[in-house]
C-alpha cells in the first residue's frame, strides 16, 4: 500500500515537472518570438529617426539666413517682400575699351505677392506699386547669384519716393534669390536688344525709430 501510495506520488510529482518544464519552454519560446518582432521595428524607427534627421539637414535654410553680408541691411526693418517675374533687357554697345559688349539697358518684371499682381519694376531702377506708390534706388552693394546664369544679388540704397503706401517710407532694397537674367549670347551688332527672362525676389525695408530719429 504504501509502495502504491509512493508511487502515484511519485507519477504526480513528474507529470508537474514535466508540466513546469513545458510552460518554461512556451514562455521561452514567446519571448524570443516577441524579441525577434522587436528588435526588427526598432531597427526600423533607427532608420526612419535617422531618415528624417538626414531631410532636415539637408532641407533648404530659410531666406533670410542666405542673404550675404555684403548686403545685408542690419538694423532696417522689412516692410515687404514681392517676387519678380520678367526679363532683363540688354543693348549691345561700345565699350570704354572700344569692344561690343552687352549693356543693361532696363528690367521689366511683374510683382507679385502670393500669385497676385501688385506692382511693376521697369527702368530706373524704379518699384511700382497698384496703389500708386513707387521707390527708385542704385545699387551700393553686390554678392553672387547661385550660379553664373544668374545675375547678381544687389542691396540698393533708395534715391527717390513717389506717392504715398507701403513704399512710402522705405530706405533700402534687397534683390534676392535671383534666377536666370544673365546676357550670354554674342553681341556683334551695335543696338541689338536681348531679352533674357529672370525671377527674383525684392525686400523692401525701412530704417528702425532709433535710426530715424
Amino acid at each position: 500500500m504504501q509502495t502504491e501510495t509512493l508511487r502515484r506520488r511519485t507519477n504526480g510529482i513528474g507529470d508537474i515537472d514535466r508540466w513546469h518544464q513545458e510552460v518554461l519552454s512556451r514562455r521561452a519560446q514567446i519571448r524570443t518570438r516577441f524579441f525577434g518582432v522587436i528588435r526588427p521595428l526598432i531597427g526600423t524607427i533607427a532608420i526612419v529617426a535617422a531618415y528624417v534627421s538626414a531631410v532636415r539637414l539637408m532641407s533648404p535654410l530659410p531666406a533670410a539666413a542666405e542673404v550675404p553680408d555684403a548686403i545685408a541691411a542690419p538694423g532696417e526693418i522689412p516692410v515687404m517682400s514681392v517676387h519678380a517675374v520678367g526679363a532683363q533687357v540688354y543693348e549691345c554697345q561700345f565699350s570704354s575699351t572700344g569692344k561690343l559688349a552687352w549693356q543693361l539697358r532696363e528690367p521689366t518684371a511683374t510683382l507679385l505677392v502670393a500669385d497676385k499682381t501688385v506692382g511693376r519694376h521697369y527702368a530706373g531702377p524704379t518699384w511700382e506699386m497698384s496703389n500708386g506708390g513707387a521707390v527708385s534706388a542704385k545699387a551700393v552693394a553686390r554678392a553672387p547669384g547661385a550660379s553664373a546664369n544668374d545675375i547678381p544679388l544687389l542691396k540698393l540704397e533708395v534715391t527717390a519716393r513717389h506717392g504715398t503706401g507701403k513704399l512710402s517710407n522705405v530706405t533700402t532694397v534687397q534683390r534676392l534669390n535671383t534666377q536666370g537674367g544673365t546676357a550670354d549670347a554674342t553681341c556683334d551688332s551695335s543696338g541689338a536688344l536681348l531679352s533674357v527672362p529672370y525671377t527674383a525676389d525684392y525686400v523692401f525695408y525701412r530704417k528702425s525709430a532709433d535710426q530715424s530719429q
